[in-house]
């Protein structure tokens, strides 16, 4: 675990990533909140890709939740069977859509902790849909911004709501919105797991990682 860096660092390199992206997206694919929330839930041990491939020709059918729920949860698992742990994920998708129904009148609540109540909804996935729905600053810590945030010393921590603490506390107020999607984007295609291409990295001399790839 790198030391934590310093504000002027933070800064610096927070403000690399807003000139080389300053719209950072998130990549899966959705069309209103109730959408996001399932894509996010079902991302879960998958790649954005997969599951934007995956719920295609879904959303365009069920993209409430009581469409959804009309469909029905064999509908849902064909669907979404390219996907790992598809059947428990489509169990999952079938069971919050029902709570949403009869406990919101089939609205997404904006509250973490409401979300987290859902089925087959974590603290991360609350978090990206209060970001990206609701463009609050919630910071959702996947493995690649805990890799780079302990890596680089942009936000060390031991598990990740240590991490989420630490990216809260140390970048500066202006760039919150935008960090987590910063970070995921990084972490996925620059520092990546196995060979990070530090030679590619827009924030190498400022990064505490020790182990730098030539």
């Amino acid at each position: 675990m790198a030391k934590q860096l310093d504000y002027h660092t933070i800064r610096e390199i927070f403000e690399r990533f807003r000139t080389a992206e300053p719209e950072p997206k998130g990549e899966l694919d959705h069309v209103n909140a109730y959408t996001l929330v399932v894509a996010v839930a079902l991302s879960a041990q998958a790649t954005d890709a997969g599951v934007n491939k995956a719920t295609a020709k879904l959303f365009q059918i069920a993209d409430t939740p009581e469409k959804m729920l009309a469909l029905g949860e064999e509908a849902v698992t064909e669907h979404i069977k390219t996907i790992g742990l598809y059947r428990n994920k489509a169990r999952n998708v079938i069971k919050l859509s029902r709570i949403l129904v009869e406990d919101y009148d089939g609205q997404v609540p904006c509250s973490r902790a409401a979300l987290e109540s859902l089925p087959g909804v974590g603290r991360k996935t609350a978090n990206v849909v209060l970001n990206m729905w609701w463009h609050y600053p919630a910071q959702a810590v996947d493995t690649h911004i805990f890799r780079l945030g302990n890596r680089s010393g942009i936000c060390p921590g031991k598990d990740v709501v240590a991490v989420e603490r630490a990216i809260e506390d140390n970048i500066p107020v202006d760039f919150q919105q935008h960090a987590h999607h910063w970070m995921i984007l990084h972490g996925r295609y620059t520092c990546v797991a196995r060979k990070p291409k530090c030679n590619a990295c827009l924030i190498r001399d400022l990064c505490e990682f020790e182990d730098k790839t030539p």
